[in-house]
């Protein structure tokens, strides 16, 4: 069955690529002020009609970003009552696809008794598709063209040094500091990007605190690269779904409630070492206690 929920990751790809190149890619603001174009609801609404029968069954269910009741997933005895669990992201980094840049993708996960599975991530704009099939994971150039050229992403573990990037989120200035002499950041603006490009070493890591649909598509594919996602905090990986990782109580339930740092299990001291706790924030908790 995989080789057809593959095929239909693949589909959808193709055609929510086609969705978001031909759209005016005008925006609204969500509720809580984050951006929403026509091609997140099309998208969205794809992807639905595409999965609708097996929607149909008590195997699968799924959890879209844009859908406004996806919370009602936020229990985990329902989760663990369903073999299959497809996350879609539509549109990931909504604002750069609003502004006409191409670092946007669209990310389909489908997790197995809650363990990342199948996964997808396709930038329509830079051509490149990122997709694992449950034992390999695949990096395409010229994706769905005549002239695609397809490789296996192996084990990758980069040596840190001044010249490499580790890729930040939005947020990331606003709590941390960064020692830039011993490597670069840069922030794409874009949470599937950071996640998929250090599997093909375009940069060493990346620092990550954002929702379930932002890293299931890509979560089988950079664990094929030998990385994972580990708390900034503790250390602790991210191997299962388990709604205790999100932010149930707050306005935004499916976000991590922790920050996590995408590398290889040697490189994660070295990069946790470089991210530096701000002084007012270290000031204010002090203050608390």
């Amino acid at each position: 069955m995989k080789e057809k929920y593959l095929a239909r990751m693949k589909q959808i790809a193709f055609a929510g690529g086609k969705i978001a190149l031909i759209s005016n890619r005008a925006h609204c603001l969500k509720s809580d002020n984050s951006i929403l174009t026509k091609a997140d609801v099309e998208i969205s609404r794809l992807v639905h009609t595409a999965i609708s029968d097996l929607l149909k069954t008590p195997d699968h269910i799924l959890i879209d970003e844009e859908d406004i009741e996806n919370t009602k997933y936020l229990d985990q005895s329902y989760l663990e009552a369903s073999t299959l669990i497809w996350v879609i992201d539509p549109i990931d980094g909504t604002r750069a696809f609003s502004n006409g840049m191409p670092n946007f993708g669209i990310s389909i996960g489908l997790l197995k008794n809650l363990k990342p599975w199948l996964g997808l991530v396709y930038f329509p704009m830079l051509g490149e598709l990122f997709y694992s099939d449950g034992e390999k994971s695949f990096f395409v150039q010229n994706a769905f063209t005549e002239c695609e050229k397809k490789r296996v992403i192996i084990l990758i573990d980069q040596q840190i040094t001044s010249q490499s990037i580790f890729i930040c989120n939005d947020s990331f200035f606003e709590k941390f500091d960064w020692h830039s002499s011993d490597c670069q950041l840069m922030n794409p603006a874009c949470a599937v990007l950071g996640l998929c490009w250090p599997t093909i070493g375009r940069g060493c890591g990346a620092f990550f605190g954002a929702h379930l649909w932002d890293f299931a598509g890509s979560w089988p594919i950079f664990l094929s690269a030998g990385l994972s996602l580990r708390s900034y905090q503790t250390g602790n990986e991210i191997t299962q779904l388990d709604i205790e990782l999100f932010a149930r109580e707050s306005k935004d339930p499916w976000k991590l409630r922790e920050y996590y740092i995408l590398s290889s299990k040697q490189n994660f001291s070295l990069l946790r070492e470089k991210i530096i706790l701000k002084k007012n924030i270290m000031a204010r908790r002090k203050i608390r206690v």
